[in-house]
């Protein structure tokens, strides 16, 4: 018999069907015994009145694999409004060892339980509450491919081996590469550039690897990311409204799509500008503005510290009804190789988009004039004749329009967008400087 699944139920009743999945929960109640079935459809009750069907359960667990067949009834009471009875029991694989956590209670989320969280994935994940996170988690993605599609954008896959770091800097996994030291890509930055010189519009949805010896709610070692680059822009402008207007649309599907799931978590109000147009503050407008309300000076920093970023984020959903608001213009210091430079005010022509608190995107415009480029790597103290810097630099040589894009965080996107207090919460197998499992 072909084989139904649970959501399929409710529109089968009077019927004989087979269902397949795992055994999600039991309850015996002497003359009458209901268990839970679980497919990727959802969960349907079955009600067992045949003993010699319910003997075939006796000492199995949560998780044993189950083929049922049986009449469709009409429930109310039952998930999705309809049960099985009459049931017919074929044990397909069974599980006798009791696992260490129970699936169908409540997966606890408290910072002291994260551990614990981690090390059961395999079987928490099982949790219809849990899965409800990566179901989020992958329909974001697709939107922000057909969000990117839509727009021209061609979807690319780089190397995550390199030469050399592509960003400069310390903060590397190296390897051993047949007697060569490789590193894990930091980003696509330097082959995203470069394909800009192809297609114009390219994006990639990625893991990227940073060795930050950083244990907070923030970081992460290997983290997935959005990257985008797009050639032939006006301005920085045009790149911030790109990365402004994609972000609105994907938040807008996902609160539609997904508006059940998201209230489960208590996730907040969704906030955006009523004229689709992301507020803007300068850093140095918004160290002003963070003294001036704090008493606590921040004028000489050359970044936003945390707490300015929580700050400034209140402030724009309290005040402009925005979740989202743009710190741009940083000071020169901050910098980096690849950043366009006013040099009318010598600060840089770079963004951060922040989303509730937190730093989802930066957005920067690039430079592209070959000799303001090998300028500019020397003065970082990159060698720009090294191997790993040839075929990026060969890219400026040959003609790259002016071009700009953005390094957007997937796994904090997901963290801000469902309400979760770590951004570890928000992937199925975290990697950080405590954990390497599972």
């Amino acid at each position: 018999m072909t084989r139904t699944l649970t959501r399929e139920l409710a529109t089968k009743v009077g019927e004989t069907v087979t269902i397949s999945g795992w055994l999600h929960k039991k309850r015996l109640l002497g003359g009458l015994n209901f268990i839970t079935l679980r497919d990727r459809g959802g969960v349907a009750q079955t009600l067992i009145d045949n003993k010699e069907e319910l003997e075939k359960l006796r000492g199995l667990q949560i998780g044993t694999v189950l083929t049922l067949t049986g009449q469709v009834v009409a429930d109310d009471r039952a998930p999705g409004g309809a049960e099985l009875h009459y049931v017919k029991v074929t044990v397909d694989v069974p599980v006798t060892d009791e696992p260490p956590i129970e699936v169908d209670k409540p997966i606890s989320h408290k910072s002291e339980h994260l551990d614990t969280l981690f090390e059961n994935r395999v079987l928490n994940i099982r949790n219809l509450q849990e899965q409800k996170i990566f179901k989020i988690r992958a329909d974001l993605t697709y939107y922000i491919r057909d969000f990117l599609r839509s727009r021209e954008f061609v979807e690319i896959d780089t190397p995550k081996l390199l030469a050399e770091a592509t960003e400069g800097g310390s903060e590397v996994f190296t390897l051993d590469y047949f007697g060569k030291i490789a590193t894990l890509a930091q980003s696509p930055q330097l082959f995203k550039q470069i394909m800009v010189g192809a297609f114009e519009r390219v994006y990639e949805i990625g893991h990227s690897y940073r060795a930050e010896p950083s244990a907070t709610t923030r970081h992460l070692t290997e983290l997935t990311m959005l990257d985008i680059e797009m050639g032939f822009v006006e301005g920085h402008d045009e790149v911030l409204d790109m990365v402004g207007d994609m972000t609105q649309t994907v938040l807008k599907r996902v609160y539609q799509e997904h508006a059940d799931d998201l209230r489960t978590f208590n996730a907040l109000e969704l906030k955006l500008p009523e004229d689709g147009k992301v507020p803007r503050f300068t850093i140095a407008q918004i160290h002003d503005m963070y003294t001036k309300a704090t008493k606590t000076d921040t004028t000489r920093e050359k970044d936003l510290i945390p707490d300015e970023e929580r700050w400034i984020s209140n402030y724009a959903r309290k005040q402009l009804g925005t979740d989202l608001v743009y710190a741009i213009r940083f000071p020169i210091e901050a910098a980096k190789f690849y950043h366009r430079v006013d040099v009318q005010d010598g600060t840089v022509l770079w963004g951060d988009l922040l989303m509730r608190g937190l730093e989802i995107a930066t957005v920067p415009l690039r430079e592209n004039n070959y000799d303001k480029m090998i300028e500019q790597m020397k003065k970082a103290g990159l060698d720009v004749e090294h191997e790993g810097f040839k075929y990026y630099l060969q890219a400026f040589k040959y003609g790259l329009p002016q071009h700009g894009g953005c390094g957007f965080g997937v796994d904090r996107l997901v963290q801000k967008t469902i309400g979760l207090a770590n951004v570890k919460e928000a992937c199925l197998f975290p990697r950080d400087i405590n954990r390497l499992t599972p």
